[in-house]
């Protein structure tokens, strides 16, 4: 545990030296979704009736923004060599790398939530269940998103496979995140769905760092 918390409080004393990419991630969700009032006008009704899809793909394309350096800056200097050697198992490592980039990453675009959702003119009941699912469809992606940057690690234009190979499988985080928005704003429990969310988030908590692990094993 004590290897674990070492590598996870390093990745996030060089989130906090170098904080470019989640100020990145947190720009480009909100500026996505400022964007959507120029291109299909000013109606609200409108607004708030895509309001629920637009968040959640907003902000999963925002949270892959730094997932090709997950990886790739340790394995250029050689640190990754080192944290291989370290003794802590590799799906420990990437499990920790994994919540990093949640941390660094996801909760910022949590914090930002509110101010997109005003936006898109998302109903303010409706704000706390879009927080929710963007916590969890987050967590998913740090996950799949881990696997995929131990995948394409090395690989030619990795950072071209990387969306590839991790967009498709985030599809359910984004149809079970919408609904859960669209039930809230319409008087609903957001209860079902948010759950089959955390289903997906417990089943990839075990599975994604070990199969990151050996990715990185076979680097």
């Amino acid at each position: 545990m004590s290897a674990f918390l070492a590598v996870l409080g390093r990745e996030l004393r060089l989130a906090v030296r170098h904080p470019a990419d989640t100020l990145a991630a947190v720009m480009f969700f909100v500026l996505v979704c400022a964007l959507f009032p120029f291109g299909i006008g000013p109606s609200p009704e409108i607004l708030a009736r895509i309001a629920p899809g637009a968040l959640l793909a907003a902000a999963l394309l925002a949270a892959l923004l730094p997932l090709d350096r997950l990886f790739g800056a340790d394995a250029e200097d050689g640190t990754l060599d080192q944290l291989l050697l370290c003794g802590l198992p590799r799906g420990a490592i990437a499990a920790a790398k994994a919540l990093a980039h949640w941390i660094t990453t996801g909760l910022p675009l949590l914090a930002a939530t509110p101010v997109a959702s005003a936006l898109l003119n998302l109903p303010t009941e409706a704000w706390s269940a879009a927080v929710a699912a963007l916590a969890l469809a987050t967590a998913l992606l740090s996950l799949l998103g881990t696997l995929g940057a131990a995948l394409t690690l090395g690989a030619r234009r990795g950072s071209v496979l990387l969306p590839l190979l991790v967009l498709p499988l985030a599809i359910p985080a984004v149809i079970f995140g919408a609904a859960a928005i669209e039930a809230a704003a319409a008087g609903l429990s957001p209860a079902p769905f948010l759950l089959l969310l955390g289903a997906g988030v417990s089943l990839a908590l075990p599975l994604a760092p070990l199969a990151a692990g050996a990715a990185l094993t076979s680097e």
